[in-house]
């Protein structure tokens, strides 16, 4: 058959036989969802994606400029590579991801963050996976979200969901709860069929959204977002949204909350992403104390630790403005006062808000 590689023994079962070999073993590891697909992506994918960042819409993650070809063209990362194996991990939350939203004196963290980096959990199960697919002598690469790699438009093609109205992938039996990561590999095996869009009229997602960064169905503007403002965003946050932030101190899970797909979802069992006890509702007088040490001490291991401990003393300044709790001014006040001047800005206009609400009454 042309195309693939000369083997001992006919090539179609045996490509057929790996695959499920590959996808037992995927599963054995804890993915929810295992696809195969060609390690090439359409031209449309890559006439997006131009148009996004020539829009600005990506903000100031100039990460997503760099290296345009590479994400649109997985053989330009890659050029010996033939397949991708799409993985999907569940991480599906235990109850209702939007609970703590109406206590307005704790965090709002999003489900993800909520205890271990999945970077580290996912890629290091991908690696198993590439080691058994390696014992072939074919090659294999592994990435997660940190490499170049359009990995919801590869997921989507490989069969594993679609990228619904909010831009996430949403699967038909795990709803908008899966982390992704590819194994790129020099095997050639028979792709899945892609999957096809479920979203039919729904809009909940682009109504969720308390700041309106859905333009449009299946377009975001990441300079509106919740997710991108308290992660991504260095500096002051813009006051217009200040007071949509609400208590989410670290992301936002409102758009993928509300998909009716999840009410297939089951819980997420891998027990290093499980919600830390103390990450679930931390009180925001709590968070508010912590200096750099005690910052790093808390979040060692976990995603929020990225941001740095300003960045996040800025979140929960904003939460604390939004909080409408007086008792909480005398926090505020101590942080008005933070050597880092995007947090004391943030301070400032907590005890603005605060004060305000304070001659409302």
């Amino acid at each position: 058959m042309p195309g693939y590689r000369t083997r001992a023994f006919p090539r179609t079962v045996a490509a057929a036989s790996l695959k499920k070999q590959i996808t037992e073993k995927a599963a054995a590891l804890g993915f929810a969802a295992t696809g195969f697909t060609r390690a090439s992506l359409p031209p449309e994918k890559l006439r997006y994606l131009q148009e996004f960042l020539q829009s600005g819409q990506h903000g100031s993650m100039s990460w997503m400029a760099e290296r345009v070809t590479q994400r649109a063209h997985p053989q330009a990362l890659w050029p010996e590579a033939l397949t991708v194996i799409s993985l999907g991990f569940s991480y599906a939350p235990q109850g209702d991801a939007l609970d703590n939203l109406s206590r307005k004196n704790v965090g709002n963290i999003s489900v993800y963050a909520r205890n271990r980096d999945y970077h580290d959990i996912i890629k290091g199960k991908l690696k198993h996976l590439a080691q058994f697919i390696a014992t072939r002598g074919d090659g294999v690469k592994v990435f997660v979200d940190t490499a170049p790699v359009m990995e919801k438009p590869l997921a989507e093609q490989a069969g594993i969901g679609w990228q619904g109205k909010h831009t996430n992938l949403v699967s038909r039996a795990h709803g908008s709860w899966l982390f992704l990561g590819e194994i790129y590999t020099t095997l050639e095996l028979p792709p899945d069929a892609p999957a096809r869009d479920l979203c039919g009229s729904c809009n909940a997602c682009q109504t969720a959204c308390p700041t309106n960064a859905f333009p449009a169905p299946y377009k975001l503007d990441a300079r509106r977002c919740i997710s991108y403002l308290t992660i991504e965003h260095d500096g002051p946050i813009p006051e217009e949204f200040r007071a949509a932030i609400g208590n989410r101190i670290y992301g936002c899970d409102d758009c993928l909350a509300v998909c009716p797909w999840n009410k297939f979802a089951q819980a997420g069992r891998e027990q290093k992403l499980a919600a830390r006890e103390d990450l679930t509702a931390p009180p925001l007088a709590e968070l508010a104390l912590l200096d750099d040490a005690g910052f790093r001490q808390k979040f060692s291991g976990s995603p929020i630790k990225r941001i740095g401990r300003n960045g996040f003393a800025r979140n929960v300044a904003i939460a604390i403005g939004n909080s409408a709790d007086q008792a909480l001014l005398p926090v505020a006040e101590r942080l008005a006062t933070d050597a880092d001047p995007v947090v004391a800005e943030a301070g400032r206009w907590a005890i603005a808000k605060l004060d305000k609400l304070s001659l409302e009454f």
